[in-house]
């Protein structure tokens, strides 16, 4: 197999494309052979040495990605060799081989492509767990998701829509905002250009939205947050811009507002069931064509690099993918 190696966590200049014999799965583990990995914001922190989760020495990164499952270890009976499975494991995507835990793929229905699957059960997971779990958003509840042309972002606006919420998207460029609206977003704001507040206020008739999804952080959050309608919840996904916002805790008091903490992959590791119903909603939903990630550009497994510089750009939409032909 070969796979691209992390060894010294500094960043993606470190990373080596090597050789590596083929691994055989322990008794609880699966082999896939993966047709397709996704990029992930905390795939470009863990190779930084800045996620949570700080891998021993050597790793491969990539937490997620989709395959066929070459081979099973002894105590794995749910799923078997030829399966078509989609897989969060954290790390090991970038390569054209992976050994997650078993307990961690989920077996594609008939249809679902590889592309769509190694894009899908991060971002998706993790905003309907956002969404529905933490914030129990409501049909009729107004959501307004920042960095809304991104990966979660894109999964934010189609999932609000299936549930039957209103969308304002807020994205950073007139070309991003009409993705947006091509998803299904009921209002869109360019926040580059245009006045944040006064615009969400617009928007809302005065009231502020009910729910806010953002991943982005940054100097953004707290005029959102002073904008929050009342009872709203403050839904903190990630900081993609890169910096950790403190907020005055008066505005959360006066707002009679919530500050709401999203963490999925702590979510699918204490709660497994609760992570597999919503696992198993998400896929009934792409079925039915109600959601379908967005994937910017496909590049060859060998181009990680180049995959990580456009990201590093800021322009992609959706997601990048990279494919093992």
């Amino acid at each position: 197999m070969h796979a691209w190696l992390c060894e010294n966590p500094v960043g993606v200049d470190e990373l080596v494309w090597k050789e590596l014999p083929t691994p055989e799965p322990k008794a609880d583990e699966v082999r896939v052979a993966i047709r397709a990995a996704s990029l992930n914001f905390p795939d470009l922190l863990i190779v930084q040495n800045k996620y949570q989760m700080k891998p021993p020495l050597p790793f491969v990164p990539g937490s997620e990605f989709a395959g066929v499952i070459e081979a099973v270890g002894a105590e794995v009976n749910h799923v078997k060799v030829g399966d078509a499975v989609a897989a969060f494991g954290g790390t090991g995507g970038f390569a054209t081989h992976a050994t997650p835990k078993a307990s961690l793929v989920m077996p594609l229905p008939q249809g679902f492509a590889f592309d769509d699957a190694s894009a899908f059960v991060l971002t998706y997971a993790t905003t309907h767990h956002a969404l529905l779990d933490r914030a129990a958003l409501k049909a009729g509840e107004t959501v307004l998701v920042l960095g809304a042309a991104g990966g979660v972002g894109t999964a934010a606006i189609q999932i609000a829509k299936a549930v039957g919420a209103r969308v304002n998207a807020a994205a950073s460029s007139d070309a991003k905002c009409a993705l947006c609206t091509q998803l299904g977003a009921d209002a869109t704001i360019n926040y580059s250009t245009a006045n944040l507040r006064e615009e969400i206020k617009r928007l809302t008739d005065g009231k502020g939205p009910d729910v806010v999804y953002d991943p982005v952080g940054g100097d953004v959050a707290e005029p959102v947050f002073r904008s929050i309608g009342w009872r709203g919840r403050y839904l903190v996904v990630g900081f993609a811009q890169g910096g950790i916002p403190a907020l005055p805790w008066n505005l959360a008091l006066l707002k009679g507002a919530s500050i709401v903490g999203v963490f999925w992959g702590d979510f699918a590791r204490r709660e497994p069931k609760a992570n597999a119903a919503a696992l198993a909603e998400l896929s009934r939903w792409y079925a039915e064509g109600k959601v379908k990630p967005v994937i910017d550009q496909r590049l060859p497994m060998i181009d990680l690099p180049k995959a990580f510089a456009i990201m590093g750009s800021r322009q992609v939409r959706g997601k990048l993918v990279m494919v093992n032909e």
